[in-house]
């Protein structure tokens, strides 16, 4: 047997199990996964640890693990957290493979949390014990392994069925599975990886996949906290056919600000979260009723190349909801098809409207349901389907309802709003195998995922010699900040040009840059220490004479001396001017915990005023930097709008593209071009202003 395969089974279905810490008081947590495994009939040998009793629920008790009759393959370890780390120790010694630890107070309560946790990790990793938490409520599988202190337990039966749940909220275990269950939704395995000191969510993950009757995994992510392991459970999933599903709080999170740049303000924790599950393939839902509503329509349909959703109902009203959602989300309704019109006349339905193909309540007949999805699902106009139905759904399932059977593995996702609660007809079409939904909000959610969804991307190769010559570049340059002069150093080697200009450091080097250059010119101060200078007065444009550029250099040199007493000077840029038809920022970050991310948005000092931008991982192609362009709304201004200038775009998308490229530079951390100057259509872009920030000593990169 593989060690994978040992490792999961050790997981996820254990012929043994030891509950270190077992209560014989029954209203204690720690004396529920007993009853728990005995209720779910768990066929594994149950070994309860606690050596002030024989024996627990008709169960014997042993003093120790040493003083069990055989090797075990799991630990449920529930003793305070100060015992934990011996605990462990017991467990390596003992032969254990893996251990759960429900145990809390460790890294959520401070330094001396932190302080166990390092310790009970050590003594893991001297011995080769997997560790499941701390702060893990327990593992649930369906085939009886209900080794968890989750009070939801006690419902008297699990409900049978093909997700696997990996959750970093131990209470909300209990929540999917009694939503699950009112719905009818079984789940293979719920698994809570509470603080994850050792096993991740991309780890687990993986156990799940080694599991044939594990059919798709669904998230609910408080933090990505090991992007690696994330990734390589994507692809693995992905080349298993096996979809995962996340649901992640923080949505209306502040973004998190950065010292250096306008990207670090712009591009917040969840829009990096956005981007990050995006580029792994991983389908985000905003809506919790959605993760486990909604994974049916990425089982058996094929992949989609738009996101036009033909609805059919047999309710104007409720038809009429999901279309508003559909549109909320970002999707399209499907055009009119002449087929479908033919089908409605011949059955005598005439109603409908916009966007809706109504069956009407005379019109609601077996056949004519059939024949009409039957239609929708062989058009090449349609890349979904939603099927809303209304009161025959809980008094007549045989017009409306029945006639879906069958449809499970359509071409295209099939989705289905039950408008009132007509829980028969939701069990049946679950059954099924239907993504059937509660909410015409949570229908919609699901289909903008499914449609949405891409596989894992792939990463572009960048040449190994420009990576040597930016870093180079980089570290040629002492300290952390670049000034002006050196970053445009880097992203010359990039491909990234700007304005001719000269820095100078006196009034007189001024006046002969002016003659050299040709006015008018901007001028700028130059140090590593001041990366925005419009802030500080550090930048002054349009100077128009010789002597007004002596002056100038003058007065930006006092102005920085007094506004920056620590600050290096190394002297004032000499730019020339240039104009264009618009703006764009264009910015590189590697998050200590996401990884290099690349972000195009308005610029200048639309930057932060209007916020309007788009991120993706980095590196990025062409293809994907062309994306980005087309998802500005304010870059509709730059494409013709109106009759106005159009702007060289595609230069817009190379300059993306070049500057993604610092995601194979190791001590590259921020970079920032903005303004970054659209020129004329065919013109190109010029950086009219350079950014770059080296990663710190110590930083760890995703």
């Amino acid at each position: 047997m593989r060690d994978a395969d040992t490792f999961a089974r050790a997981l996820l279905s254990p012929g043994s199990v030891a509950l270190i810490g077992a209560s014989t008081n029954p209203k204690k947590n720690t004396g529920r996964p007993l009853r728990f495994l005995q209720r779910h009939g768990y066929t594994g040998a149950v070994f309860p640890i606690n050596p002030n009793a024989l024996e627990i629920d008709g169960v014997r008790a042993y003093p120790a693990l040493d003083a069990l009759p055989q090797k075990v393959e799991h630990a449920f370890i529930m003793v305070g957290a100060g015992a934990v780390a011996q605990s462990v120790r017991d467990c390596a010694a003992a032969g254990v493979r893996c251990a759960t630890i429900l145990s809390d107070g460790f890294g959520e309560i401070g330094p001396e949390g932190e302080a166990r946790e390092r310790a009970v990790l050590e003594a893991a990793r001297a011995h080769g014990v997997r560790l499941l938490g701390p702060n893990s409520i327990g593992v649930v599988t369906t085939d009886g392994f209900a080794c968890s202190a989750n009070a939801a337990l006690a419902m008297p039966d699990l409900p049978q069925g093909g997700y696997g749940v990996i959750s970093q909220s131990g209470s909300m275990i209990g929540a999917l599975l009694s939503h699950g269950a009112a719905r009818g939704i079984g789940f293979r395995s719920v698994v809570s990886v509470g603080n994850e000191i050792d096993l991740t969510v991309g780890e687990v993950g993986d156990a799940m996949l080694e599991d044939p009757r594990c059919t798709a995994i669904l998230l609910f992510l408080e933090a990505i906290k090991d992007r690696s392991a994330l990734a390589r459970l994507a692809h693995r999933a992905e080349a298993a056919g096996k979809p995962l599903i996340a649901y992640k709080l923080g949505r209306s999170k502040e973004g998190q600000a950065l010292a250096a740049s306008h990207t670090g303000a712009l591009s917040g924790d969840d829009a990096v979260v956005d981007a990050v599950l995006a580029h792994l393939g991983i389908a985000r839902v905003g809506i919790l009723e959605a993760l486990y509503e909604a994974p049916p329509l990425f089982l058996g349909s094929g992949p989609t190349g738009g996101k036009r959703v033909a609805v059919v109902t047999t309710t104007g009203g409720g038809g009429a909801m999901v279309v508003d959602a559909l549109a909320s989300n970002g999707l399209e309704i499907a055009p009119d098809l002449p087929e479908v019109r033919a089908i409605l006349a011949a059955h005598g339905v005439t109603g409908g409207g916009h966007g809706l193909i109504d069956l009407t309540l005379a019109g609601t007949q077996p056949d004519l349901v059939r024949a009409v999805l039957g239609a929708l699902m062989k058009s090449a106009a349609v890349d979904a389907v939603t099927m809303v139905i209304g009161s025959s759904s809980q008094f007549h399932p045989e017009l409306a309802v029945a006639p879906l059977r069958g449809f499970a593995n359509s071409s295209k996702p099939l989705a289905v709003y039950l408008v009132p609660a007509a829980d028969t007809s939701r069990r049946m079409l679950t059954e099924e195998g239907l993504a059937v939904f509660r909410t015409a909000e949570a229908c919609a959610e699901g289909l903008r995922a499914r449609l949405e969804r891409r596989p894992p991307a792939q990463t572009p190769d960048i040449p190994d010699d420009l990576v040597r010559a930016v870093e180079a570049e980089l570290g040629a340059t002492p300290g952390r900040s670049l000034d002006e002069v050196a970053a445009r150093q880097v992203f010359d080697r990039l491909g990234l040009s700007g304005p001719a200009g000269r820095l100078v450091t006196s009034a007189q080097e001024a006046g002969a840059a002016f003659e050299a250059i040709g006015g008018p010119v901007a001028m700028k101060i130059v140090s590593p220490d001041i990366l925005h200078k419009t802030e500080s007065g550090g930048i002054v444009l349009g100077v128009a004479t010789k002597a007004e550029a002596e002056s100038t250099f003058e007065a930006i040199m006092a102005a920085q001396q007094a506004a920056h007493l620590k600050a290096v000077l190394r002297g004032v840029l000499v730019q020339q001017m240039a104009e264009g038809v618009g703006e764009a920022l264009v910015g590189y970050r590697n998050d200590p915990q996401m990884g290099p991310i690349v972000l195009l948005g308005a610029g200048g000092v639309l930057a932060e005023l209007i916020q309007d931008t788009t991120l993706r991982v980095a590196p990025v192609d062409l293809p994907t930097a062309r994306e980005m362009v087309g998802q500005l709304r304010s870059f509709t201004a730059y494409a013709g709008f109106r009759n106005r200038p159009r702007g060289d775009l595609e230069a817009v998308a190379r300059a993306v593209v070049a500057l993604s490229q610092l995601a194979a530079c190791e001590n590259a951390a921020e970079a920032e071009i903005n303004p970054l100057l659209i020129r004329p259509e065919g013109e190109g872009v010029l950086a009219l202003d350079a950014l770059v920030v080296k990663r710190a000593p110590g930083d760890v990169g995703a």
